[in-house]
């Protein structure tokens, strides 16, 4: 479980300075070797959000954080239960949220609420598949 402690750790203290960061009107830390890790560390929470999420074996949608500091990530409804795919996979795609990358971290972080987050986002397909992405939380709060 080193990687997980690891993880905590990163997002720990890169919430924290992003947090002081934004109450003091400074630039945030959008860097892809410091932001896109921490995205990365948050959306491994999605097969666990969406574990009580019915859909048939095979449904998919993509996640986007916008930005050279974003990516792709997409969840995958397995016989048992939903993953993350390490390819996006785009024939079979039911949805397709994109999330600003200037809020992705606010939004996973309860640092803005998903009516106000709803507003910055684009959604393609499904919103009823997707709308759960909003509610996140991988941060302990």
């Amino acid at each position: 479980m080193n990687w997980f402690d690891t993880a905590r750790e990163l997002t720990e203290r890169w919430h924290h300075q992003q947090q002081i960061r934004l109450a003091t009107g400074r630039p945030g830390i959008m860097t892809p070797a410091l932001y896109h890790p921490v995205l990365d560390c948050f959306l491994r929470g999605l097969p666990h959000l969406y574990r009580d999420v019915d859909a048939r074996e095979g449904t998919a949608f993509i996640v986007e954080i916008s930005g050279d500091c974003g990516g792709l990530w997409c969840l995958v409804k397995r016989a048992e239960r939903w993953q993350l795919a390490r390819e996006p996979l785009e024939e079979a795609l039911s949805a397709r949220v994109s999330i600003p990358r200037e809020i992705g971290w606010r939004v996973f972080t309860k640092g803005i609420n998903p009516e106000s987050a709803e507003a910055q986002i684009k959604v393609e397909g499904d919103r009823e598949l997707v709308d759960p992405v909003l509610t996140l939380t991988a941060i302990v709060a």
